[in-house]
């Protein structure tokens, strides 16, 4: 279980390495033109989508430097969670925007945060 755990932990910080260094290196205008997955962008202010992709890199942080250094490892599943809390925003804006297509991806971010969060806070913590 561990192993899937540290799995599931490497893919989560794959996705929101890549997801919040793109809110956070690319303007509101340049995230809009990429595609209809970042439609949601235009009912944000830009400091906002910076403030996501912050918390989306710092949930990464979370997740893999307090194991790797073996210091304060309560932060794995507090920053699973958070990125959960993330991912459960998307979905409520998703829904609200009716892109009810693109709530398939946050909805599986979110199994596997609340698994990473499950299995760190009980069973398998550090």
């Amino acid at each position: 279980m561990n192993v899937a755990l540290w799995v599931v932990a490497a893919l989560l910080s794959l996705v929101f390495l890549a997801a919040g260094s793109m809110k956070l290196t690319q303007s509101k205008e340049k995230l809009l033109a990429s595609g209809p997955t970042m439609a949601w962008a235009e009912d944000f202010s830009p400091s906002m989508i910076k403030m996501i992709g912050a918390f989306e890199v710092l949930g990464v942080i979370g997740l893999l430097l307090p194991p790797a250094v073996d210091i304060a490892t309560v932060f794995v599943p507090l920053a699973a969670t958070g990125l959960g809390l993330i991912m459960i925003g998307a979905v409520i804006e998703h829904g609200r925007r009716k892109e009810y297509q693109s709530i398939a991806v946050p909805v599986v971010l979110l199994a596997l945060a609340v698994f990473e969060a499950w299995g760190r806070f009980g069973p398998h913590s550090f």
